[in-house]
């Protein structure tokens, strides 16, 4: 085992610097190699430079007579994991230099220590004058990239600060107690003893932990009493209406949280089915309906195209489409190194296509809903604004809720502090 956390920590963040996969791909390998004891400390250096990695990239930059080689950029890492610690932790500077500096021997690159030292410890005595100097450009100030904040300026005058605000937040952990197995409120006696926890307030299934926590090691678990959902993600189930005897979908279906909410809340359907892109993406599904003991058949396959499918109309559709995942950057915060400007483009044709595909599947007077975890209209409600205006036998349906925000079609919800994660709902109705 790696005994310098900051080695690791840099390894991991290395292939993403190279554009070369994320940081989920990437860190349960990292993890193995690391003390129980230290799994904490490694999970907070991960993912926290990536939380700030717009702020600590351009003090890098002002910090740097010239860019770290190619080469090198596990150095950059490191430099980057540095000042996360001086900035952001409660870790003692001089114990962060030293450890960071201790690194670059386990990485092969001893000859870097000297830089690395020298950027670190000017940082440390700069501090509040290069912090002063950065404040007044918007992309340090709100630590995001700059096209990000000017698309959500664009797009969401009244909300872009709260939305950047909380983006910038850790998230919450939430549950999603399995109503198959047990009441919510039961759930909730048998988690008292253990950890503090709150309902959700629109979902009604949903219990937010006061803390995050190994959820393996919670009663129920192996039991499939619960499982972890956002609360956003827990509304799906119920907007689908799902009734005894009907045939649903789940298209692109990775992890399974919402598959199994499905079956979780209409135990007389009369079939179940997934579609998941990538193979080693469904094998978290098929894990998910092996420990909430449900089955479903699961389809390897890409929701754009039909050749996985039988042929047989689905009642109900659920698209959880492929996006931009904006509304969920607390979660998942190498989003904000990873994405640019030209990808919403991109991925809107991509769900354009599946959209389609699906629309084709779905039986006259059937319903589909539109998902995602983004908050940019061009993937959500223009999206199918312009699916409705190309498809005379597609209704838009009105969601009567007290969450989110009201479109022309659809509802919005922003990430919110404390609270759940950005995501976007529409429903859709075949006409006969």
């Amino acid at each position: 085992m790696t005994k310098n956390i900051r080695t690791l920590a840099a390894q991991a963040l290395t292939p993403l610097l190279q554009n070369k996969g994320s940081l989920n791909t990437k860190y349960p390998a990292i993890e193995r190699r690391c003390a129980d004891k230290d799994r904490g400390l490694l999970r907070e250096l991960c993912y926290g430079t990536l939380r700030y990695y717009p702020q600590l990239n351009r003090v890098l930059q002002l910090l740097q007579n010239r860019p770290f080689k190619y080469k090198d950029i596990d150095v950059r890492a490191l430099a980057l994991v540095g000042l996360y610690q001086i900035q952001h932790t409660r870790i003692p500077a001089h114990a962060a230099i030293h450890e960071t500096v201790e690194a670059c021997k386990e990485l092969n690159k001893p000859g870097a220590a000297k830089l690395l030292n020298a950027i670190l410890r000017r940082f440390q005595r700069e501090q509040d004058d290069i912090t002063s100097e950065l404040k007044g450009e918007d992309s340090y100030l709100y630590n995001h990239s700059e096209w990000m904040i000017a698309k959500l300026k664009n797009n969401w005058p009244d909300h872009w600060q709260a939305i950047l605000e909380a983006n910038n937040e850790q998230a919450p952990l939430t549950l999603r107690v399995n109503r198959r197995s047990i009441s919510r409120e039961e759930f909730q006696q048998q988690l008292n003893p253990v950890i503090d926890s709150d309902p959700t307030v629109f979902s009604d299934q949903g219990l937010r932990l006061a803390e995050s926590v190994n959820v393996e090691s919670l009663p129920g678990y192996q039991v499939g009493a619960f499982s972890v959902q956002d609360e956003a993600a827990q509304l799906s189930a119920d907007l689908l209406d799902l009734k005894p005897q009907q045939r649903v979908l789940d298209a692109c279906a990775a992890p399974g949280g919402k598959l199994c909410h499905i079956l979780e809340s209409e135990p007389k359907l009369a079939s179940v089915e997934a579609v998941e892109l990538e193979a080693k993406r469904a094998e978290r599904i098929e894990e998910n309906l092996k420990r909430l003991r449900l089955k479903a058949t699961l389809h390897i396959g890409d929701a754009s195209e039909q050749s996985w499918w039988d042929g047989d109309l689905y009642d109900r559709i659920l698209l959880d489409a492929p996006c931009s995942a904006t509304g969920v950057i607390r979660r998942n915060p190498d989003i904000k190194f990873l994405r640019k400007g030209e990808d919403i483009h991109e991925l809107a044709q991509i769900q354009s296509d599946i959209l389609a595909n699906c629309w084709a599947m779905l039986k006259p007077g059937g319903k589909l809903l539109y998902a995602t975890c983004s908050i940019f209209p061009q993937e959500n409600e223009r999206q199918i604004k312009r699916f409705i205006s190309n498809n005379s036998d597609a209704k838009h349906l009105a969601i009567d809720a007290s969450w989110g925000i009201e479109r022309e079609f659809g509802r919005q919800l922003f990430p919110e502090k404390g609270g759940h994660d950005g995501f976007y709902y529409a429903l859709l109705e075949k006409t006969e």
